[in-house]
């Protein structure tokens, strides 16, 4: 199993970037009880927060179960939707060499 490490704002930015150029090795892992939380005291539905962001309602289901892992771009439409910060929503993982 991976070792989640704890990455700081600027460097996670910097690593979204670098993601979609192959530089980095690392997965975006979602905070599935933070992602839920946030969802909820908004007071959306996964279908509404699916609608939202253009992601289908499953997608957003299979994320709060932590079942799958996100890309940059849907990472950033939800953090927007949901007027969040991405790093309180979702969390790098490096997989290592």
């Amino acid at each position: 199993m991976p070792e989640r490490k704890r990455i700081g704002s600027n460097e996670m930015r910097r690593q979204w970037i670098d993601m979609g150029m192959g530089g980095t090795r690392v997965k975006i892992a979602v905070k599935s009880a933070a992602f839920v939380r946030k969802r909820i005291m908004q007071g959306m539905s996964q279908r509404e927060l699916a609608r939202r962001t253009g992601l289908s309602h499953s997608y957003i289901s299979l994320l709060e179960r932590d079942g799958k892992t996100v890309g940059p771009a849907a990472a950033k439409r939800i953090s927007e939707a949901l007027n969040e910060p991405m790093e309180e929503l979702f969390e790098l993982v490096d997989r290592g060499n």
